[in-house]
Protein backbone atom coordinates (compact mmCIF):
# COMPACT_ATOMS: atom_id res chain seq x y z
CA UNK A 1 0.00 0.00 0.00
CA UNK A 2 1.26 3.34 -0.85
CA UNK A 3 -0.10 6.73 0.53
CA UNK A 4 0.50 10.28 1.83
CA UNK A 5 1.11 11.36 4.95
CA UNK A 6 1.97 14.57 7.18
CA UNK A 7 3.67 15.15 10.38
CA UNK A 8 2.50 18.11 13.09
CA UNK A 9 2.56 18.68 16.66
CA UNK A 10 1.33 20.72 18.64
CA UNK A 11 3.08 21.95 21.90
CA UNK A 12 5.13 18.70 21.13
CA UNK A 13 2.32 16.36 20.86
CA UNK A 14 2.91 15.14 17.81
CA UNK A 15 0.79 13.26 15.06
CA UNK A 16 1.21 11.26 11.95
CA UNK A 17 -1.87 12.71 9.45
CA UNK A 18 -3.31 10.79 7.11
CA UNK A 19 -5.23 12.34 4.10
CA UNK A 20 -8.40 9.83 3.18
CA UNK A 21 -11.02 12.36 1.61
CA UNK A 22 -13.55 9.91 0.30
CA UNK A 23 -12.56 7.49 2.83
CA UNK A 24 -10.94 4.39 0.10
CA UNK A 25 -7.39 4.74 1.31
CA UNK A 26 -7.25 3.68 5.02
CA UNK A 27 -11.33 3.03 5.55
CA UNK A 28 -11.90 1.48 9.44
CA UNK A 29 -8.06 1.83 10.10
CA UNK A 30 -6.61 -1.75 11.81
CA UNK A 31 -4.62 -0.81 15.11
CA UNK A 32 -2.09 -2.86 14.21
CA UNK A 33 -1.19 -0.62 11.41
CA UNK A 34 -1.34 2.59 13.44
CA UNK A 35 0.99 1.09 16.06
CA UNK A 36 3.36 0.71 13.59
CA UNK A 37 2.97 3.50 12.38
CA UNK A 38 3.45 5.76 15.66
CA UNK A 39 6.20 3.13 16.74
CA UNK A 40 9.21 5.63 17.04
CA UNK A 41 11.74 2.91 16.19
CA UNK A 42 10.67 1.22 13.31
CA UNK A 43 7.30 3.44 12.21
CA UNK A 44 7.58 7.30 11.50
CA UNK A 45 7.14 7.95 15.17
CA UNK A 46 4.15 9.39 16.59
CA UNK A 47 1.59 9.89 19.97
CA UNK A 48 -1.31 9.19 17.37
CA UNK A 49 -3.04 9.21 14.27
CA UNK A 50 -5.01 11.79 12.66
CA UNK A 51 -7.50 10.49 9.29
CA UNK A 52 -7.92 13.16 7.50
CA UNK A 53 -11.88 12.16 6.46
CA UNK A 54 -14.89 13.66 5.00
CA UNK A 55 -17.29 13.39 7.62
CA UNK A 56 -19.76 12.16 5.01
CA UNK A 57 -17.30 8.85 4.71
CA UNK A 58 -17.63 7.69 8.11
CA UNK A 59 -20.98 7.09 8.73
CA UNK A 60 -21.09 8.94 11.87
CA UNK A 61 -23.22 12.16 12.77
CA UNK A 62 -21.56 15.60 12.33
CA UNK A 63 -22.44 18.64 10.33
CA UNK A 64 -18.89 19.30 9.52
CA UNK A 65 -17.42 18.90 5.98
CA UNK A 66 -14.26 17.20 7.71
CA UNK A 67 -14.31 14.76 10.40
CA UNK A 68 -10.90 13.82 12.93
CA UNK A 69 -10.66 10.11 13.36
CA UNK A 70 -8.20 9.62 15.99
CA UNK A 71 -6.66 6.79 17.05
CA UNK A 72 -3.77 6.68 20.12
CA UNK A 73 -0.26 5.75 19.26
CA UNK A 74 -0.95 1.71 20.34
CA UNK A 75 -3.93 1.73 18.04
CA UNK A 76 -7.14 1.84 20.24
CA UNK A 77 -9.91 5.15 19.69
CA UNK A 78 -9.88 8.22 21.46
CA UNK A 79 -13.13 10.61 21.70
CA UNK A 80 -10.95 14.21 21.33
CA UNK A 81 -7.44 15.19 21.08
CA UNK A 82 -7.43 19.00 21.82
CA UNK A 83 -3.51 19.43 19.79
CA UNK A 84 -4.49 16.92 17.73
CA UNK A 85 -7.62 19.05 16.33
CA UNK A 86 -5.31 22.22 16.43
CA UNK A 87 -2.67 20.24 13.97
CA UNK A 88 -5.85 18.77 12.24
CA UNK A 89 -7.00 22.20 11.53
CA UNK A 90 -4.34 24.06 10.39
CA UNK A 91 -3.95 21.11 8.14
CA UNK A 92 -7.13 22.34 6.51
CA UNK A 93 -6.50 25.97 6.19
CA UNK A 94 -3.06 25.16 5.01
CA UNK A 95 -4.19 22.63 1.97
CA UNK A 96 -7.16 25.25 1.08
CA UNK A 97 -9.81 22.53 2.47
CA UNK A 98 -11.63 25.44 4.77
CA UNK A 99 -12.18 28.60 4.79
CA UNK A 100 -9.89 30.18 7.39
CA UNK A 101 -11.43 33.55 7.47
CA UNK A 102 -14.10 32.52 10.20
CA UNK A 103 -14.97 29.83 12.32
CA UNK A 104 -15.45 26.01 11.30
CA UNK A 105 -16.46 23.19 12.40
CA UNK A 106 -14.26 19.34 12.67
CA UNK A 107 -16.27 16.33 13.44
CA UNK A 108 -14.59 14.39 16.08
CA UNK A 109 -16.22 11.18 18.18
CA UNK A 110 -16.81 13.95 21.17
CA UNK A 111 -19.10 16.05 18.44
CA UNK A 112 -18.44 19.44 16.36
CA UNK A 113 -15.99 21.77 17.33
CA UNK A 114 -15.75 24.67 16.19
CA UNK A 115 -11.72 26.15 15.20
CA UNK A 116 -10.48 29.53 14.43
CA UNK A 117 -7.13 29.54 13.14
CA UNK A 118 -4.62 32.63 13.39
CA UNK A 119 -1.55 32.16 11.88
CA UNK A 120 -0.18 29.24 14.14
CA UNK A 121 -2.23 29.80 17.08
CA UNK A 122 -5.57 27.84 16.82
CA UNK A 123 -8.10 28.29 19.13
CA UNK A 124 -10.84 25.35 19.75
CA UNK A 125 -14.32 25.35 21.32
CA UNK A 126 -13.68 22.26 23.77
CA UNK A 127 -17.52 21.95 24.75
CA UNK A 128 -18.85 21.60 28.45
CA UNK A 129 -16.01 20.47 30.81
CA UNK A 130 -17.87 17.79 33.40
CA UNK A 131 -16.77 17.56 36.59
CA UNK A 132 -17.46 14.25 38.36
CA UNK A 133 -16.52 13.15 42.44
CA UNK A 134 -13.00 11.91 43.11
CA UNK A 135 -10.77 8.91 43.02
CA UNK A 136 -7.77 7.77 43.17
CA UNK A 137 -4.73 6.77 41.02
CA UNK A 138 -1.17 5.44 42.05
CA UNK A 139 2.33 5.10 41.03
CA UNK A 140 4.94 2.84 42.86
CA UNK A 141 2.92 2.95 45.86
CA UNK A 142 2.40 6.62 46.16
CA UNK A 143 -1.34 7.19 46.19
CA UNK A 144 -3.47 10.69 45.37
CA UNK A 145 -6.48 11.45 45.26
CA UNK A 146 -7.90 12.81 42.18
CA UNK A 147 -10.64 14.73 40.56
CA UNK A 148 -12.90 13.40 38.12
CA UNK A 149 -13.41 15.58 35.08
CA UNK A 150 -14.44 14.56 31.55
CA UNK A 151 -13.37 17.12 28.68
CA UNK A 152 -14.21 14.69 25.86
CA UNK A 153 -11.79 12.16 27.10
CA UNK A 154 -11.67 10.89 30.85
CA UNK A 155 -9.66 12.46 33.14
CA UNK A 156 -7.97 12.02 36.90
CA UNK A 157 -6.37 14.85 38.08
CA UNK A 158 -3.75 15.08 40.88
CA UNK A 159 -2.11 18.07 42.26
CA UNK A 160 1.40 18.04 43.51
CA UNK A 161 4.26 19.99 45.10
CA UNK A 162 6.63 19.18 42.63
CA UNK A 163 6.35 17.14 39.06
CA UNK A 164 8.89 14.82 39.77
CA UNK A 165 6.86 13.47 42.67
CA UNK A 166 5.12 11.10 39.57
CA UNK A 167 8.15 9.77 38.67
CA UNK A 168 9.22 8.47 35.86
CA UNK A 169 5.59 7.15 34.40
CA UNK A 170 6.69 4.56 32.01
CA UNK A 171 4.04 2.19 33.33
CA UNK A 172 0.27 3.13 33.44
CA UNK A 173 -0.24 4.50 36.79
CA UNK A 174 -2.97 2.70 38.65
CA UNK A 175 -6.47 3.71 38.84
CA UNK A 176 -9.88 2.82 39.54
CA UNK A 177 -10.90 0.79 36.62
CA UNK A 178 -15.14 0.94 37.28
CA UNK A 179 -14.52 4.86 37.48
CA UNK A 180 -12.73 4.46 34.38
CA UNK A 181 -13.74 1.17 32.29
CA UNK A 182 -12.32 2.66 29.07
CA UNK A 183 -9.47 3.75 30.38
CA UNK A 184 -7.91 7.23 31.76
CA UNK A 185 -5.50 10.11 30.94
CA UNK A 186 -3.62 11.08 33.88
CA UNK A 187 -2.73 14.66 35.20
CA UNK A 188 -0.02 15.19 37.43
CA UNK A 189 -0.67 19.35 38.27
CA UNK A 190 1.67 22.19 40.33
CA UNK A 191 -0.20 25.41 41.07
CA UNK A 192 2.01 27.87 40.10
CA UNK A 193 -0.49 31.01 40.64
CA UNK A 194 -4.26 31.83 40.95
CA UNK A 195 -4.27 31.76 36.66
CA UNK A 196 -1.28 29.47 36.37
CA UNK A 197 -0.43 25.89 36.64
CA UNK A 198 1.98 23.17 35.16
CA UNK A 199 1.16 19.59 34.48
CA UNK A 200 3.06 16.59 33.12
CA UNK A 201 0.32 14.10 31.61
CA UNK A 202 0.07 9.90 30.89
CA UNK A 203 -2.12 9.08 28.30
CA UNK A 204 -4.39 5.92 27.60
CA UNK A 205 -2.85 4.17 24.89
CA UNK A 206 0.68 6.68 24.30
CA UNK A 207 1.97 7.10 27.63
CA UNK A 208 3.50 10.16 29.01
CA UNK A 209 3.20 12.83 26.48
CA UNK A 210 4.93 16.56 26.13
CA UNK A 211 1.76 17.67 25.96
CA UNK A 212 -2.43 17.46 26.02
CA UNK A 213 -4.64 19.70 25.26
CA UNK A 214 -7.77 17.95 26.89
CA UNK A 215 -5.72 17.12 29.62
CA UNK A 216 -4.52 20.68 29.60
CA UNK A 217 -8.57 21.60 29.98
CA UNK A 218 -9.12 19.12 32.57
CA UNK A 219 -6.56 20.18 35.34
CA UNK A 220 -7.28 23.99 34.43
CA UNK A 221 -11.19 22.93 35.29
CA UNK A 222 -9.58 20.93 38.79
CA UNK A 223 -7.25 24.21 39.41
CA UNK A 224 -10.46 26.38 39.26
CA UNK A 225 -12.24 24.23 41.73
CA UNK A 226 -10.03 25.88 44.24
CA UNK A 227 -9.32 28.37 42.56
CA UNK A 228 -12.39 30.07 40.77
CA UNK A 229 -11.76 32.80 38.38
CA UNK A 230 -14.52 34.79 36.42
CA UNK A 231 -16.36 33.94 33.29
CA UNK A 232 -13.79 34.98 30.26
CA UNK A 233 -11.10 34.42 32.42
CA UNK A 234 -7.94 32.60 30.82
CA UNK A 235 -5.51 29.91 32.77
CA UNK A 236 -2.05 29.32 31.94
CA UNK A 237 -0.82 25.65 31.56
CA UNK A 238 2.80 25.21 30.63
CA UNK A 239 3.28 21.86 29.45
CA UNK A 240 6.69 19.71 28.59
CA UNK A 241 6.64 21.01 25.40
CA UNK A 242 5.36 24.63 25.89
CA UNK A 243 2.37 26.43 27.21
CA UNK A 244 -1.56 26.69 25.98
CA UNK A 245 -3.96 28.42 27.66
CA UNK A 246 -7.67 27.16 28.75
CA UNK A 247 -10.72 30.13 28.75
CA UNK A 248 -13.63 29.63 30.64
CA UNK A 249 -16.64 30.61 29.02
CA UNK A 250 -20.51 30.28 30.49
CA UNK A 251 -21.91 27.02 31.56
CA UNK A 252 -19.00 25.36 32.43
CA UNK A 253 -17.51 25.80 28.60
CA UNK A 254 -14.07 26.07 27.94
CA UNK A 255 -11.78 26.98 25.19
CA UNK A 256 -8.13 25.88 24.11
CA UNK A 257 -5.60 27.96 22.53
CA UNK A 258 -2.35 26.63 21.23
CA UNK A 259 0.30 26.70 18.30
CA UNK A 260 -0.05 24.18 15.93
CA UNK A 261 3.05 23.09 13.46
CA UNK A 262 3.20 20.52 10.41
CA UNK A 263 6.65 19.64 10.08
CA UNK A 264 7.13 17.15 7.16
CA UNK A 265 5.22 15.38 4.53
CA UNK A 266 5.81 12.52 2.02
CA UNK A 267 5.10 9.61 0.69
CA UNK A 268 5.54 5.89 1.78
CA UNK A 269 5.09 2.12 0.80
CA UNK A 270 3.72 0.15 3.13
CA UNK A 271 5.54 -3.55 3.82
CA UNK A 272 3.35 -5.74 5.99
Amino acid sequence: MTFSWLKGHGTENDFVLLPDHDGTVHGDLDPTFVAALCHRRRGIGADGVLRVVRSAATGLPSAAEWFMDYRNADGSTSEMCGNGIRVFALHLVQEGLVDPSGPFLVGTRDGDKQITVDGDLVTVDMGVAEVRGTTKVTVDDHVWEAQDVRTGNPHAVAFVDDLAEAGALTAQPEYDEVVYPDGVNIEFVRRLGADHIAIRIHERGSGETRSCGTGACAAAVAHGLDHPSPVGSTCRVDVPGGTVWVTRGPDGAVALAGPAEIVARGEMEWIA
